[in-house]
This record gives structure tokens, sequence and C-alpha cells, in this order.
């Protein structure tokens, strides 16, 4: 494989990569821990946009459990948005990665 194609395939990587960037950056993951105490909102580039924490987990004798909860709520929204990221990836098509067949 030349120079130039190898050039070539990792330009259209890049534009399948910013494609897929788009396509979810408008999705909205959204998940509850602690009996609902606890609201993590994640967005498409993957960064928490909303956390709503009942006040009764605020008490300085809930401290861990609300760690907890955080914890719980983040890891879930990640495997969310990770499975969302493979579904809209596999209805793009065309994300044949090197070595990845």
């Amino acid at each position: 494989m030349s120079v130039f194609s190898k050039l070539k395939q990792f330009k259209d990587l890049r534009e399948q990569g910013k494609k897929l960037q788009d396509a979810v950056a408008d999705v909205f993951i959204t998940t509850r821990a602690a009996g609902d105490k606890v609201v993590l909102t994640m967005d498409g580039q993957m960064q928490i946009s909303g956390l709503a924490i009942d006040d009764e987990m605020l008490s300085p004798d809930k401290k861990e459990k609300l760690q907890e909860a955080i914890k719980e709520a983040h890891k879930e929204a990640l495997k969310k948005m990770q499975r969302e990221v493979a579904m809209k990836m596999q209805k793009m098509g065309g994300f044949d990665l090197p070595g990845m067949k």
C-alpha cells in the first residue's frame, strides 16, 4: 500500500469520525441511581450535562452512598452512550477500520 493511499485512508477515517460526531451531537442519555435520588444526563460528547441530587442524599452520613450512586449512574450512562454510538456507526456504515474485521 502506497503512502498516498494510506493518507487517503486516514483522511476518509477522519471524515467518518466527524460524521459520527455530528450524528451523536444531539443524543442525550439519562440514568438514575439510589432509587431515583441521583439523576445523571450525558450528552453525545460523553460529557455530563446534568446532575440532579435529591436533598436527602446531601447529609454527611450519606456521603459514601452518594459517591457510589454518582459512579453507578455515570458508569451506566457511559454503557448506554457506547451502545448508542455503536448503533449509529452500524446505521451509517462505511466504518471499515484496518485490522478490525
